[in-house]
């Protein structure tokens, strides 16, 4: 029995021990800094930094607030003077996010710490909309991370519906603007690729309905070069069925692949 009370206080002092120490650890880095323990971020990081970053692997402060976590206004401080990116039609709306965490994941490595994340965008395009009263507090970003992290699939209809996605793929649309603004017609925000998409018959004439000739179409080349290449000295621009087939345009009838540029 004896024994047995002195295992008893012998484990609450190992305890004790062990909350003051806890304590007494986080009180110094919370006042000195994520250095002023040794080994405390090796011991803690959940992965390698990416290359661009990896001088702040011994300063988890330069990127974490105590209790908050991640917040946007420490990217914000060294990235506010990204003109070069800024400036660019597909990533101008930077100028306003105040949420970097749901694209931009850290700890993953090597490479780019970028995923595009499209429910994060709408979440933001939901702070810039209604203001800072309806940004999502800590507790809701939490749960979205924790949900994307184990894969959980976002709401891809209400993405779909609010995103503006020519306001950031308008600059590299293949369609040329042929078919509007409305890519969530068509696409889904988890791949661009149309699954059940048929390419209208071999034998239609419509071709320019969707298709825009290259600029050399319209200068002299196209008579010095294309036209006689593909036979056909009496062509129009937009007769494209007179001399390409249906599976590339780099495949001329009659004559096989061909791809002078």
């Amino acid at each position: 029995m004896a024994r047995v009370k002195k295992l008893g206080v012998f484990y609450t002092v190992l305890i004790a021990i062990a909350v003051v120490a806890s304590l007494t650890t986080v009180a110094t880095l919370y006042r000195s800094g994520s250095g002023s323990v040794p080994a405390w971020s090796k011991s803690f990081q959940p992965g390698q930094l990416s290359v661009k970053h990896a001088f702040l692997t011994d300063k988890c402060e330069s990127c974490h607030t105590p209790t908050l976590g991640v917040e946007a206004k420490s990217c914000i401080a060294c990235h506010a003077t990204a003109a070069a990116d800024l400036a660019k039609q597909s990533t101008a709306f930077h100028a306003k996010v105040q949420d970097c965490r749901g694209c931009h994941v850290e700890h993953q490595g090597a490479g780019r710490p970028t995923r595009i994340n499209h429910a994060a965008l709408l979440r933001i395009g939901s702070h810039l909309a209604v203001g800072a009263e309806g940004h999502p507090g800590v507790p809701t970003e939490m749960v979205n991370d924790i949900a994307d992290f184990l894969g959980v699939a976002a709401s891809r209809s209400a993405e779909k519906n609010a995103l503006d996605c020519a306001s950031c793929h308008s600059n590299r649309d293949p369609h040329k603007q042929l078919f509007g603004r409305e890519c969530a017609g068509c696409h889904e925000t988890t791949t661009w690729r149309i699954a059940g998409f048929l390419h209208p018959s071999p034998t239609s004439k419509e071709c320019a309905q969707c298709h825009q000739a290259p600029p050399s179409h319209y200068m002299e080349h196209f008579k010095m070069v294309s036209m006689r290449v593909a036979g056909k000295e009496h062509a129009q621009v937009n007769q494209c069925y007179l001399c390409h087939r249906t599976n590339s345009f780099n495949d001329i009838k009659d004559v096989g692949w061909y791809k002078h540029h």
